[in-house]
């Protein structure tokens, strides 16, 4: 079986602030976007807590249990500078996906989301498990089930590779020139 242990969901939120101000020297706010009602929310939420000192980045978390109330946090945030956002992992992300991509576009907020698929649809810059490789050892799985091994024995592995896809059409809209060393590291 393949999934994201909490201490690499826990890395992954460290890693997209890492990202974010690899992209924006001078950010100083960032809003993270988390659903505080499941595990991944509030392991993301707490990464991002750790390291936001180190990165001199102020955060300001806002639930996504709430249409009118994201919203109205994300346009009260977009009023001061040098901000960013940060889109954890969940359900709910994902069915206002559109509406988190269209707020960041609008109130001119770079973002990083944690599925490329947000990137696909217009958002700017996504960091998460390459899904591909993933299905590829998923099939050596069930290969060697089909082989006759017993599926409780086989080890549980974590994600291996991961991919950094930004939207270069997003970038030119926000403004923003993607430095480089980014641009090399994208995988999209």
């Amino acid at each position: 079986m393949i999934f994201m242990h909490a201490f690499q969901r826990r890395c992954i939120g460290a890693k997209w602030l890492e990202i974010l101000k690899q992209l924006l020297p001078g950010l100083r706010r960032v809003a993270v976007i988390r659903d505080p009602y499941i595990v991944a929310g509030i392991g993301q939420w707490g990464a991002i807590q750790s390291v936001a000192p180190s990165f001199g980045v102020d955060l300001n978390p806002i639930n996504v249990d709430s249409v009118a109330e994201m919203e109205r946090a994300i346009a009260a945030f977009a009023e001061l500078s040098n901000g960013g956002l940060i889109v954890t992992g969940s359900a709910r992300a994902v069915i206002n996906r559109d509406l988190i991509i269209g707020l960041a576009a609008r109130h001119k907020l770079p973002a990083i989301y944690f599925e490329r698929y947000f990137v696909g649809a217009g958002g700017l810059m996504s960091y998460g498990p390459d899904f591909i490789d993933q299905f590829r050892q998923a099939a050596s799985y069930v290969d060697r089930i089909l082989k006759g091994e017993k599926p409780g024995d086989l080890p549980v592995q974590a994600p291996t590779k991961y991919e950094l896809a930004v939207n270069l059409k997003t970038a030119k809209a926000l403004g923003l020139t993607v430095p480089t060393p980014l641009l090399d590291r994208a995988t999209r």
